[in-house]
C-alpha cells in the first residue's frame, strides 16, 4: 500500500507541474519572446502591418487596347497583381503603392499624352512601359529630359542605345534576339533567308539587326518585304518571298502580324523553315497560327519553357514562383511580356526603399541594379548598358503539339 500511495503521489506531482509549465511561454536565450516552430517556417510568411499615409505613385503606360493589347493586357495583370503582393506585405518603407495604369491603345500620340499626364497630374517618381517600340520611342526623350526613371518593357535597342540618361529597359533586345538566331541558322546550313518585318519601330528596329548580323555570319538575305501592323493579308509579299526560294523565312513583329505570315504561307505551299522574332512568344501566337504554327522556331525567355529548365539554372526558381503567382491571380499562364512588368517593378522596388521619391537617386539606383535574376533573365545594369542582360537571357523553342517547347 505504502508503493501504490507514492505512485499516487509522484504521479500527481507530475500532472501538476505539467500544468504549470503550460502556461508559461518558453524564454528564448535572450529573454524575449520565442521565435517561430518548426512546423511554422514552412506555412506562407505573414503580411506585414498594413501600409498607411500618402502612396508612392508609379506611371504605368501599357497596350492595354489597340494592335499590341495581346502584349499589354498580361502587362497589366501584372501590376495588378505587384501592387496587391506588395500592399498586402506592408508596402514599401510602411507606404502603400499605387500603380497608375495608362493605356495608350498602341499609339504614339496617346503614349505622350500619357506620359504628360502621369509626369504632370499625377506626379509620379517613375514610369513603366511603354509596351512596345514606337509608343517607348515615342516618350523617351521627354522622360529623359523631365527627369523621370523610364523602364520599358519593349524591345528595341534603340531604347538603350545610345544611352539616355533616365531610360532603361527589361525586354531582351533585338540585338541578342538575331545573335540567337544566327547560330541556328549555322548550324542548319542555312545561307539564304528571306526577311519579312512589321513597318513598326520594333519591326524595322529588327530588320537593321538582321541586316547588319546575317551577312557578316555569311548568311545571304534574297529578298526583304515589310507588312503593315493592322495587315490582315500577307500573300503578294510572301508569294514574292516564294519565287525568291530562300532556305529559312524570318518575320520580325508582335501578333497578329505574324500569326497572319505563317498561315498564308503555309497557304501557299511554302516549305521554308519559318523562324519568329521574340514578339510571337506568347500563347496567343499559337492560338491565332493555329496548326500552322507547328515547327516554327524562335527565341524567346525563358518563361514559356520554365517547367524544362535545369535545377540549377539561376532563372528556376523565379520563374516557377512568378508563374503560380501569376496563375493564381490571372487565371491563366504568365507571357514573357508580364515577366517584363515583373521585371521592371522588382529592380524598381529596392531603390524605393533607399532613395524614397527621388527621381535622380532612383535613377541612379536602378543603373546600379546587379545579379537581379528576373523573368528576362540576369539583369547586370550599368552607366554604360541600362538594360543589362547577356545572350543567355534567351533560349530557342519550337513549337511542338500545339505547345513551345525547347527546340533540340
Amino acid at each position: 500500500m505504502r508503493v501504490r500511495s507514492l505512485e499516487l503521489v509522484l504521479v500527481l506531482a507530475v500532472l501538476v507541474v505539467a500544468v504549470l509549465l503550460s502556461g508559461c511561454p518558453p524564454k528564448t536565450p535572450e529573454g524575449g519572446t520565442p521565435g517561430p516552430s518548426p512546423a511554422s517556417t514552412s506555412a506562407p510568411a505573414k503580411t506585414g502591418a498594413a501600409p498607411a499615409g500618402e502612396p508612392i505613385k508609379i506611371g504605368a503606360i501599357l497596350s492595354v487596347t489597340g494592335p499590341s493589347a495581346p502584349l499589354g493586357v498580361p502587362e497589366q495583370a501584372c501590376a495588378q497583381m505587384l501592387e496587391k503582393q506588395i500592399n498586402d506585405s506592408g508596402g514599401v518603407s510602411g507606404r502603400p503603392i499605387k500603380i497608375i495604369i495608362e493605356d495608350d491603345a498602341s499609339e504614339e500620340a496617346k503614349a505622350v499624352l500619357a506620359a504628360k499626364k502621369l509626369i504632370d497630374q499625377d506626379k509620379v517618381c517613375a514610369i513603366i512601359g511603354p509596351t512596345v517600340s514606337g509608343t517607348t520611342l515615342a516618350i523617351a526623350d521627354s522622360c529623359d529630359k523631365a527627369g523621370i526613371p523610364l523602364i520599358s518593357c519593349a524591345a528595341s535597342v534603340k531604347i538603350t542605345q545610345p544611352v539616355k540618361k533616365f531610360v532603361f529597359s527589361t525586354a531582351q533586345t533585338d540585338v541578342l534576339a538575331v545573335g540567337r538566331i544566327v547560330p541556328f541558322l549555322k548550324d542548319k546550313k542555312f545561307t539564304k533567308v528571306a526577311l519579312i518585318c512589321d513597318s513598326n519601330a520594333f519591326g524595322q528596329s529588327g530588320a537593321e539587326q538582321l541586316k547588319r548580323q546575317l551577312p557578316a555570319a555569311g548568311v545571304t538575305i534574297v529578298d526583304e518585304e515589310k507588312f503593315g501592323t493592322k495587315d490582315t493579308q500577307m500573300t503578294a509579299q510572301l508569294t514574292k518571298i516564294k519565287a525568291a526560294n530562300p532556305q529559312a523565312i524570318i518575320c520580325w513583329g508582335t501578333n497578329p502580324g505574324p500569326a497572319v505570315v505563317t498561315k498564308n504561307a503555309k497557304t501557299l505551299g511554302i516549305k521554308a523553315q519559318l523562324i519568329m522574332s521574340h514578339g510571337s512568344a506568347n500563347p496567343d501566337y499559337i492560338k491565332l497560327a493555329g496548326a500552322d504554327a507547328e515547327g516554327i522556331v524562335l527565341p524567346c525567355g525563358k518563361i514559356i519553357v520554365a517547367d524544362e529548365l535545369a535545377a540549377s539554372d539561376p532563372q528556376k526558381t523565379v520563374l516557377e514562383k512568378f508563374k503560380a503567382d501569376f496563375e493564381k491571380s490571372a487565371g491563366k499562364p504568365p507571357t514573357t511580356f508580364a515577366g517584363h512588368v515583373y521585371d521592371a517593378v522588382e529592380i524598381l522596388l529596392p531603390v524605393l526603399k533607399t532613395a524614397g521619391e527621388d527621381k535622380a537617386k532612383i535613377r541612379d539606383g536602378i543603373e546600379t541594379t546587379k545579379d537581379f535574376a528576373g523573368i528576362g533573365g540576369l539583369f547586370n545594369l550599368s552607366p554604360t548598358d541600362h538594360n543589362g542582360l547577356k545572350p543567355d537571357a534567351f533560349t530557342l523553342v519550337t513549337v511542338k503539339g500545339g505547345k513551345f517547347t525547347t527546340a533540340k
